[in-house]
């Protein structure tokens, strides 16, 4: 049973986690700038429902299953790579606010769920939630991590889009958008950086 102060614990933690730079807070700004908060909230669903899930399935044993074949980690940091490169790519392309719609879309749903899997934040975040705040492994203990953190998201991702959204008006001149969105397309690859150490 988690105790008072541990729940205190996980909930720092978990906002912590969620509110500062990573792939997703970095795309959802990128997000809001060019679709603006309406449209980008199936991607912000898609992260905290996705990341809930990944955090349950991880605890419930799933990582040690990757990180046992060396083959399976090597393809997973491989395919992170690989698509965040992808992504960092739409986010330099993409349009400007006003031809969003004709040259380019936000991330969907189920796009920014399947994207926790290859974002490497995510996996640090997972692994060290369900290690410290549910060692027991039970049920219980990774239901109660994944909803924290489910909690603690939807706030934390809204913070990025709406700054982004924002900065709409400022990015109107295409020159500013093209600067913006080559600066978080660098950002989204400099987060690679860690894996790359691994």
């Amino acid at each position: 049973m988690m105790t008072q102060d541990m729940l205190f614990a996980l909930i720092g933690f978990a906002f912590v986690t969620s509110v500062t730079p990573g792939p997703n807070n970095l795309m959802l700004m990128a997000s809001g700038a060019n679709f603006g908060f309406m449209r980008s909230v199936p991607h912000m669903l898609g992260i905290g429902i996705g990341f809930m899930a990944m955090c349950f399935l991880v605890g419930l044993g799933l990582a040690g299953v990757i990180f046992a074949l060396p083959v399976a980690e090597l393809a997973l940091k491989i395919v992170s790579c690989l698509y965040m490169l992808w992504l960092a790519a739409k986010i330099a392309r993409s349009a400007p606010p006003k031809a969003g719609a004709a040259q380019g879309r936000p991330m969907t749903f189920w796009q920014a769920a399947a994207f926790q899997w290859v974002n490497p934040k995510a996996w640090a975040m997972a692994l060290s939630a369900t290690a410290i705040y549910a060692p027991d492994r039970s049920l219980w203990a990774l239901a109660l991590v994944a909803l924290v953190f489910g909690a603690m998201n939807l706030p934390s991702v809204s913070v990025w889009t709406l700054v982004g959204q924002g900065l709409r008006r400022w990015l109107a001149d295409p020159a500013r958008l093209r600067a913006f969105n080559w600066t978080m397309a660098g950002l989204l690859v400099l987060s690679l950086w860690p894996v790359l150490q691994m």
